[in-house]
């Protein structure tokens, strides 16, 4: 089966807890360090067995084969992927069933990550996962205060709209919101702008 490592504990010395988000599941898995183990981190796409332990609740993660990235070897790259997939454990953590589309959102990002600023496909995956989950918020009301926008907002976490006055914080163009929201398309926010969503996306999903 394949998956994607979204968290890594270490215990004991070299060994690792290991969550993975696969198709159909999200699987704690325990990793014994072993000199012949290829090197794995979070991040990382990976082809796997489970082995069921008669000594722990925990099963065991073997015989893995890394898939890599076509940008694997770029830092930049890397770090925010690591950053954006990690979102993901905290997310789903208490989650005890997952439906496919957790996965096919991380298969399509990866595939997409070196194809146009990594965080403009972050941002825009974020509103298809918005509205999966019926978060996705339109209306033009304040989340803080429950009154009417009537200016460019301010974005609080889950891409809540706010006023400037109430959360006085950096405003998104009103349109290039609209256009991201309807369409999931960056294509009219400005980098500054990215640079904002991404950092209220970093304060979880």
């Amino acid at each position: 089966m394949q998956g994607f490592i979204i968290n890594l504990n270490r215990v004991k010395e070299e060994d690792l807890i290991v969550t993975i988000i696969s198709k159909s599941s999200l699987d704690t898995l325990y990793r014994f360090y072993g000199s012949r183990h290829g090197t794995i981190n979070i991040g990382f796409k990976i082809d796997y067995e489970i082995e069921p332990s008669s000594k722990s609740t925990i099963s065991r993660l073997k015989d893995v084969i890394h898939i890599g990235y076509k940008w694997i070897n770029d830092p930049k790259k890397l770090q925010l992927w690591q950053q954006f997939i990690s979102l993901f454990h905290q997310h789903l953590k208490e989650a005890e069933e997952l439906s496919e589309f957790y996965f096919e959102l991380l298969e399509r990002a990866s595939k997409q990550w070196d194809k146009q600023n990594p965080k403009r496909i972050a941002i825009e995956l974020y509103m298809e996962l918005l509205e999966y989950e019926g978060r996705l918020h339109h209306d033009d009301i304040c989340f803080l205060c429950s009154n009417k926008i009537e200016s460019d907002p301010s974005i609080i976490r889950a891409f809540l709209p706010t006023h400037f006055h109430c959360n006085k914080t950096m405003t998104i163009n009103h349109k290039a919101l609209k256009e991201l929201y309807t369409n999931k398309s960056s294509l009219f926010l400005s980098d500054k702008e990215v640079d904002r969503l991404w950092h209220v996306l970093l304060e979880g999903l």
